[in-house]
C-alpha cells in the first residue's frame, strides 16, 4: 500500500523544519514551513516509480514551491531509481526524488531545485488553507476508497458530538464551533434535522458518523472545503 510509504516520508520532511499532513487537495501530502510566506511542498507516493507518478507530480506543481515524488526503491537496484534517463527528467522537471528502502529509510535521490516559480497562487492558498485549519494529521497520505477527514469534516463532526445529547441552539454551539450555523444549514454529510427555528437535532446518520470517528466531548476548528 502506498501508505506504507506515507510516515517515512512524513519524518524526512520533518527533519528538514516542514510540518506535514496527508490528502489535502488531493496531494498525497502537503508540507509547510513556519515561514510567512510559507514554503509549500508536495509529496505524491507510488509504489514504484513510474509514469504515472511523473504526471501526478506535472499536476500538481502549479500550486507547490516544491514537489516530491517518492516510491520505493527495488530490492534489486533495477527499478526507475537507477535510469538516468527517468532521474534527467524530474531535474528537468524540477521534481525531488525520494527512495524508501523496506526498512523505511528515504534517500534524497533527486534534489529539486532550491526555487520553483508559483503559477496557481489560488490553489496554493488553498491548500496553505485546509492544512492550517485540519486538526493534526487525520489522514494517512496515499489512502484510497475512503472519505477524507477534511477540516470541514473535522467540524461537522463536533458539531454532532455536540448534538448528540439532545437539541442544541446554534448560538451555544457557535462558543466552540464557530462556523457551527454554516455546517448545521448546509448539512452536507445529511447529519442533521432542523427542529425548530435556529435549534437543531442529530438523527440516526449523525450518531451512525460519530460510531465511525469517536470524537471528544468538546472540539472547535474552523471551516474548509469538504
Amino acid at each position: 500500500m502506498e501508505t506504507a510509504l506515507y510516515l517515512p516520508v512524513k519524518h524526512f520532511l520533518e527533519k528538514l523544519g516542514f510540518t506535514v499532513k496527508g490528502e489535502i487537495g488531493g496531494c498525497d501530502l502537503v508540507a509547510l514551513s513556519d515561514g510567512d510566506p510559507p514554503v509549500v511542498v508536495i509529496g505524491e507516493l507510488k509504489l514504484a516509480f513510474n509514469l504515472e507518478l511523473i504526471l501526478q507530480a506535472v499536476d500538481r506543481a502549479a500550486a507547490a514551491d516544491e514537489v516530491w515524488i517518492a516510491a520505493k526503491v527495488s530490492a534489486r537496484g533495477k527499478g526507475r531509481e537507477s535510469d538516468a534517463r527517468y532521474r534527467n527528467l524530474c531535474r528537468r522537471l524540477g521534481f525531488g526524488m525520494l527512495g524508501v528502502t523496506d526498512r523505511g529509510d528515504v534517500e534524497v535521490l533527486v534534489p529539486p531545485p532550491t526555487a520553483a516559480p508559483r503559477r496557481n497562487p489560488k490553489k496554493r492558498s488553498r491548500l496553505i488553507a485546509e492544512h492550517r485549519k485540519r486538526k493534526g494529521d487525520p489522514a494517512m497520505g496515499g489512502s484510497t476508497r475512503a472519505p477524507i477527514m477534511t477540516a470541514y469534516r473535522q467540524q461537522a463532526l463536533a458539531c454532532a458530538c455536540a448534538l448528540s445529547d439532545g437539541p442544541r441552539r446554534v448560538r451555544d454551539l457557535r462558543v466552540e464551533i464557530p462556523d457551527a450555523g454554516k455546517i448545521l444549514l448546509h448539512n452536507v454529510y445529511g447529519w442533521f434535522d432542523r427542529a425548530e427555528r435556529g435549534i437543531y437535532v442529530l438523527n440516526d446518520a449523525g450518531r451512525a458518523a460519530l460510531k465511525r470517528w469517536p470524537q471528544p466531548m468538546s472540539a472547535s476548528g474552523a471551516e474548509a472545503a469538504p
